[in-house]
């Protein structure tokens, strides 16, 4: 039988999906592009915005209307914010939340014995952790490894700790023994990834920091990325292990959402804007070039002009690489959807388009610093004879050249920048 996958979201969802395929194709199914026909297909759904939400409702109804007669499964925070009581719960056969992804096969083949739809969405506050490992991605460069699910946060415009649940970790050596099977198996570069990637171990006498010290004494393993850590879980054992630790990447991901230290307190941020600071200080001190993106909510309830632009001036402060933004969507169920004073659409597009045209300031001018440089770049793809592979800072780097670096980690000297382009000439020496 066949089956395809479509996954909405955030890296966690697309860890999770791979897992599933694995499942799959480990009990003899095969995989199929998703716009091609298949027998089964799963649906890993999104919630954290209206606009998720309206995503994941127009792939059900799509792929139920071009495929009547195949098995849909859908799954993830969507499923777990309706608590499976979707609109389209007649074009779905099997509906799951977050928890149980590692038993889709199990659920398909009893769908196929008895004909009967599974409803299967939990309560997620006192889940333990689920586990799932995987050997082996498509590429043979970079690999995510899921270490943390949940989020205790509950930042009054979020709705994931409803949908993920509580915090909770993958044991230390599961994960330790997958990144050796990833590093085995040819991945140079893994990135952990969770819901609050930065809370890993509260919950088994462990932190994130412990667990990065025993991932730097894998032998083979060259880079160790986190896909986005918070500004409060930066403490002084986290700074230690990033001086100290030379596979963790020159690049840290860390959410500020906002510049204003009013709108700050009003989304329940841990911090303000001089505690921001002052952290980015510190790991500018060890790490002298690092690239530092973020995120940022525009149009959240009760942002004024005023409060707007002192979020533009911060972020000039702090010189941030690259800016992800978004306007802030209605989630019923949060503090926010309750507040008062809701900004219009127009004025959330208009601050969306003033930060978008910052973060490309931002990104060509840290991109600069780097000219006449030689940087590390591990290679990912080609095409016409242009390689394609990231630095440690992140820069995307292109590389013209005869001999095939695909999967290969090469010295570089970067010669020009266009724009958010990145141009670089690869030296003769293979360092792997």
């Amino acid at each position: 039988m066949t089956f395809s996958i479509y996954t909405l979201g955030c890296k966690v969802n697309a860890y999770e999906s791979e897992y599933i395929t694995h499942l799959f194709t480990s009990k003899g199914y095969t995989l199929v592009p998703y716009d091609e026909s298949a027998d089964i297909y799963i649906i890993n759904t999104c919630t954290v915005t209206n606009s998720s939400d309206n995503k994941s409702k127009k792939v059900i109804n799509h792929t139920r209307n071009h495929n009547p007669n195949s098995i849909i499964v859908v799954c993830g925070c969507y499923t777990q914010y309706m608590k499976g009581e979707i609109p389209q719960i007649d074009k779905v056969d099997i509906i799951l939340g977050n928890k149980d992804k590692s038993k889709v096969v199990e659920y398909v083949e009893e769908y196929i014995r008895n004909k009967k739809k599974i409803k299967q969405v939990y309560d997620l506050k006192k889940q333990e952790f689920e586990n799932m490992e995987i050997k082996k991605f498509k590429s043979k460069t970079r690999a995510f490894v899921k270490i943390q699910d949940g989020c205790n946060n509950f930042c009054s415009y979020c709705i994931i700790p409803y949908v993920r649940g509580n915090i909770r970790s993958k044991k230390e050596q599961i994960v330790l023994d997958e990144v050796k099977s990833l590093v085995n198996n040819g991945h140079k570069e893994i990135v952990l990834t969770g819901i609050h990637t930065g809370h890993y171990g509260s919950d088994i006498n462990s932190s994130l920091s412990k667990l990065l010290h025993k991932l730097n004494k894998i032998e083979g393993l060259k880079r160790i990325r986190i896909s986005s850590i918070e500004i409060t879980e930066l403490n002084d054992e986290f700074l230690e292990e990033l001086k100290n630790n030379k596979k963790i990447v020159d690049h840290l991901h860390i959410p500020l959402q906002s510049g204003c230290d009013k709108i700050l307190k009003e989304m329940n941020r841990k911090y303000d804007t001089n505690y921001f600071k002052a952290k980015i200080d510190k790991i500018r001190s060890i790490r002298k070039d690092i690239s530092i993106t973020t995120d940022v909510i525009v149009g959240f309830p009760n942002e004024t002009e005023e409060d707007f632009n002192n979020t533009v001036e911060f972020i000039k402060k702090i010189g941030f690489t690259k800016l992800h933004v978004f306007p802030y969507s209605k989630r019923n169920g949060t503090k926010a959807a309750a507040m008062d004073n809701q900004i219009d659409k127009v004025t959330k597009k208009a601050r969306v388009k003033v930060l978008l045209d910052l973060s490309n300031k931002l990104e060509e001018s840290y991109y600069k610093k780097f000219i006449g440089r030689d940087l590390e770049v591990l290679f990912e793809t080609n095409k016409d004879n242009k390689y394609y592979g990231h630095a440690s800072n992140f820069i995307l780097v292109e590389v013209k050249a005869d001999y095939n670096l695909t999967h290969k980690l090469e010295m570089v000297k970067i010669s020009k920048v266009n724009g958010n382009k990145v141009i670089g000439e690869y030296k003769t020496k293979i360092l792997i």
